[in-house]
């Protein structure tokens, strides 16, 4: 048997499955079509899906962190979220809330929570479908959830997390945030919504409007995958609505990766390279724009 390929036309098939209006059928309908049958449509599908099965990069039990479940207050009702710092700190750090992607606080959010912990951060993954019930097992019905979000509420959710975590007795009170895919667009909501947000950094993320841009005070750090060309469309317009308004900001373009190109559970869609630089450049600009 041939080994499977993926092409750019499934991903993009897939992208407007997963962000847009193509409906599972319509999804399948395409794919199968670009693949050539149903049978290697199937056989598809799981490669270009995030697969909770692949191995974490850090271990839940690693003994060198403290990680646990907890419910804070939101601002209307309880969220819930998943909290992890080094268990051998010397002192207060800085804390970084890691916001999903549009399938909720999963396996996959949890361990880069865990992987933030190791770089000497307080992260706070919440999951922001908690007045929802909270993130469900299967993926495609927590997908559908979030459009019955209320945004106003979504962004009162993250200033509240700001409040706890600013508040919490391991951290130095300075909070940054780190995105994914709707993650990355809800960090550049806080930015322009909240003044106590200290930095963001913004993965293939919606951008705000341009007149809202002016609110903005925390530095922001915003990677975009070159390929991907709905969120990339609204690059040039976020970018000189920042430099008209001052505001201080960095964008790195990493060419030739799809959109969650970080996201090390989708087997066609991840690009380690990529990856692993942005998560450097990730890692100095919040130590920088944290430390005490």
């Amino acid at each position: 048997m041939s080994e499977t390929k993926i092409t750019q036309a499934m991903i993009n098939a897939y992208d407007e499955y997963t962000h847009l209006t193509l409906d599972r059928r319509g999804f399948m309908a395409k794919l199968t079509k670009l693949a050539g049958s149903s049978a290697a449509a199937a056989a598809i599908v799981p490669m270009l899906a995030a697969n909770s099965a692949r191995a974490a990069i850090v271990a839940p039990d690693d003994e060198r962190l403290v990680a646990e479940e907890i419910a804070y207050p939101g601002a209307e009702g309880e969220m819930r979220g998943y909290l992890v710092r080094p268990r051998e700190a010397s002192g207060p750090l800085p804390a970084v809330i890691v916001i999903h992607e549009n399938r909720g606080l999963n396996e996959h959010i949890r361990d880069v929570a865990r992987r933030m912990a190791l770089e000497g951060f307080v992260a706070l993954a919440p999951d922001f479908l908690s007045p929802l019930g909270g993130t469900p097992a299967d993926e495609d019905e927590a997908r559908g959830m979030f459009g019955q979000l209320d945004p106003a509420q979504t962004v009162a959710n993250g200033s509240a997390t700001i409040a706890f975590l600013q508040e919490h007795e391991a951290t130095n009170g300075n909070v940054g945030a780190i995105g994914f895919c709707w993650g990355g667009g809800t960090v550049n909501s806080l930015a322009v919504h909240d003044p106590e947000l200290d930095a963001g950094v913004a993965y293939y993320g919606r951008q705000p409007d341009a007149d809202e841009v002016e609110n903005i005070s925390a530095p922001l750090l915003l990677h975009y995958a070159g390929l991907d060309e709905r969120i990339n469309a609204g690059i040039e317009e976020f970018t000189d609505a920042l430099d008209a308004a001052g505001k201080e900001y960095t964008v790195h373009i990493y060419e030739g990766v799809n959109h969650a190109f970080n996201n090390d559970t989708s087997e066609a869609r991840y690009d380690q390279e990529a990856a692993e630089l942005a998560w450097q450049r990730t890692v100095a600009f919040l130590k920088e724009k944290l430390a005490s």
